[in-house]
């Protein structure tokens, strides 16, 4: 599976949620022959929805095309590394291959902050960050220079 090509695709909807003026965060989930099964960007300002963040929007596709909970054989591809509740819908969803993109030094919970993947939860995706990380970035600084 190429990591850079689905991450472009997590990266078209980040720029979507640019436009939108949302947080800038893409995410695709694929299953295992490559068919994207969820897609989600940020979408908080405009739900005000505190969860309506990315990877939630795009587990809950998944779990609607795949009519299961359980995604335990795809790959999720998100420009941000997941906060504390996008990192527990991963281990509550079983998925075993998480890639992303910058690191969040506020609320990464994969590794910046804290690594909740290393917790005793009974599942512990392969994790592979840094997968366009410069775009990722600088999407965000973009992104927050527009508001300050």
């Amino acid at each position: 599976m190429d990591r850079e090509h689905y991450m472009q695709l997590a990266m078209e909807l980040a720029k979507e949620a640019f436009e939108n003026n949302e947080v800038p965060v893409g995410c695709i989930i694929c299953g295992p022959d490559g068919t994207i099964i969820g897609r989600g960007r940020n979408r908080r300002e405009e739900s005000s929805d505190a969860t309506a963040h990315a990877e939630i929007e795009a587990i809950r596709e998944a779990c609607r095309v795949r009519g299961d909970w359980r995604l335990d054989d795809c790959t999720m591809f998100v420009t941000l590394e997941p906060c504390p509740m996008c990192t527990g819908a991963i281990i509550n969803s079983r998925i075993p291959k998480l890639v992303f993109g910058a690191r969040d030094a506020v609320t990464g919970s994969c590794g910046s902050v804290i690594d909740l993947f290393c917790e005793n939860y009974g599942h512990r995706p392969a994790v592979f960050p840094g997968v366009l990380q410069e775009d990722s970035a600088g999407l965000l600084k973009d992104f927050f220079k527009t508001k300050r």
